[in-house]
């Protein structure tokens, strides 16, 4: 049907609408729009879940331009360099197994307030407790990982933490670190 959206992107519509109306006033004040960059990545089960374009979907919807991506099979070693903050934790080597069993697909993404609203979006980390707290029905609750994560390592997608670490994180990724936050003057 012509038109027709889902509940998800509906809600994503309602979600985004009070920073696009805040983004539309700056732009007509001809104020500087602060962006700023964040790394998000569809870990292995997004991508053989064939959840990709749907997370997608839901990342335009939401008011971020996609910068760049790239699809990646990481090895042992790379996957702990990425995750070397949590080498000291129980769950360290599962976590390094199951993120080399298969293809990332790591993304930039750019709007204002990037990496909290990123964070936002893809719910809390443990999946199960995300399709409670964070159903995809409804405008406030909506998350990523209640939509295709399973658990609280399966959790289908990554956020960085703070701008810190999306600087980190972009340039694992795609090399030469970025500035984080980029400035557009709007006409």
């Amino acid at each position: 049907m012509a038109g027709a959206t889902t509940p998800a992107s509906g809600a994503l519509v309602r979600l985004c609408l009070p920073s696009l109306l805040l983004f539309l006033y700056r732009c007509c004040r001809c104020e500087a729009v602060e962006m700023e960059r964040t790394l998000a990545m569809i870990k292995p089960d997004g991508l053989s879940g064939k959840y990709t374009e749907a997370i997608k979907e839901v990342i335009l919807d939401s008011g971020f331009h996609i910068v760049k991506e790239t699809e990646v099979q990481l090895d042992a070693e790379r996957a702990s360099v990425f995750y070397a903050e949590h080498s000291q934790r129980s769950f360290f080597d599962s976590l390094v197994k199951y993120i080399t069993s298969g293809p990332v697909l790591a993304m930039v993404l750019e709007r204002p307030d990037a990496v909290a609203q990123w964070r936002t979006l893809i719910g809390p980390t443990d999946a199960k407790k995300a399709k409670t707290s964070h159903p995809n029905s409804t405008l406030c609750h909506f998350s990523i990982r209640a939509m295709c994560g399973l658990d609280s390592e399966k959790n289908c997608v990554h956020g960085s933490d703070s701008p810190e670490s999306a600087d980190r994180e972009i340039s694992f990724f795609f090399g030469e670190a970025e500035s984080v936050t980029v400035e557009h003057d709007e006409l």
